[in-house]
């Protein structure tokens, strides 16, 4: 097989690696740079390929290994060893000592905020934040589930808005 032959065979092929690249990565963006790191080393590796195999497995290979190789090498520099002696805690005292008293007037603002919803985004808004799904609600309070989602949606906007401070 000509190199012009093996160029155009695996550039015709590139459309059916697109999907496979934004299968693995989840992001449109890696997903085109590993489809064209890809190409990249399959030309580079053209003697490598033997002629009447399904070239599409083949740069599915390449692909899934460049994958691979890329998430094992970010999963090592992710990786910090902290070699330093930790002496300087056995001296350190520790007095600082938590203030739950703060941390219940929140709860309680929080809780009276939820309180000063409009009815109608309020009871669903609290079936939600008890663990019920999005179509438990819809069927419990006989209404659409876009419905439900929109008002719990704008019930946390409101939240957000009313408590901004935190």
């Amino acid at each position: 097989m000509s190199t012009k032959e093996f160029e155009n065979l695996v550039v015709s092929n590139v459309d059916f690696l697109k999907p496979f690249a934004f299968t693995l990565t989840r992001d449109n963006e890696s997903a085109k740079d590993l489809t064209q790191e890809t190409l990249y080393r399959a030309l580079a590796n053209k003697e490598k390929y033997s002629v009447g195999t399904n070239v599409k497995a083949w740069m599915y290979t390449i692909m899934r290994n460049i994958f691979i190789n890329n998430y094992r090498r970010k999963s090592r520099q992710n990786v910090i060893f902290d070699n330093t002696p930790n002496d300087f805690l056995l001296d350190h005292n520790q007095t600082a000592v938590s203030n739950l008293a703060e941390s219940q007037i929140k709860l309680k603002e929080i809780e009276a905020a939820v309180e000063r919803l409009p009815e109608i985004f309020k009871h669903p808004f609290i079936l939600y934040f008890e663990g019920y799904k999005y179509n438990e609600i819809s069927d419990y309070l006989s209404e659409p589930l876009g419905t439900i989602k929109s008002r719990i949606h704008f019930a946390r906007k409101l939240l957000k808005a009313e408590i901004v401070r935190y």
